[in-house]
């Protein structure tokens, strides 16, 4: 499902949208506004079609009365070996200028700690070279 809406209000990194015939995305859907491309991610319903969000981008630019979409889904960034040693932003791009990503799938920022039997324990040191954390913290 598509939602639809637009800006009525801007407080710093804080974004209020009302949405068409009261039907809100989920909390911690990602929202787009359509005319400049920046994000924006659902923080609370609040009433009549309204909901809080926090933005993700800088705001500059931004005014009241800018469209507004979102197609339910949360934030998902790039896992695997292709993102070890990359820097990407919050929304999983690359911003390290080295193209790219080459990523196994995606997963959602929000979701479940794996079980305790699904973890594999820690077997060898993780040397810090500060002598007070290798002590108190070898694991």
């Amino acid at each position: 499902m598509e939602y639809k809406g637009k800006i009525v209000k801007i407080s710093g990194p804080v974004i209020d949208v009302r949405f068409e015939d009261n039907a809100v995305p989920p909390i911690n859907s990602l929202l787009t506004v359509t005319e400049y491309g920046k994000h924006a991610e659902v923080a609370a319903h609040l009433e009549n079609g309204l909901v809080r969000a926090i933005a993700l981008e800088a705001t500059e630019g931004l005014r009241c009365n800018l469209a507004v979409t979102s197609d339910g889904k949360g934030i998902e960034v790039p896992v695997g070996d292709g993102v070890i040693g990359r820097v990407v932003d919050v929304l999983g791009r690359p911003i390290d200028e080295k193209g790219p990503i080459k990523a196994d799938h995606y997963l959602p920022i929000h979701r479940n700690a794996p079980r305790l039997s699904e973890q594999k324990p820690a077997t060898e040191l993780l040397e810090t070279g500060i002598k007070v954390i290798d002590l108190l913290v070898p694991y």
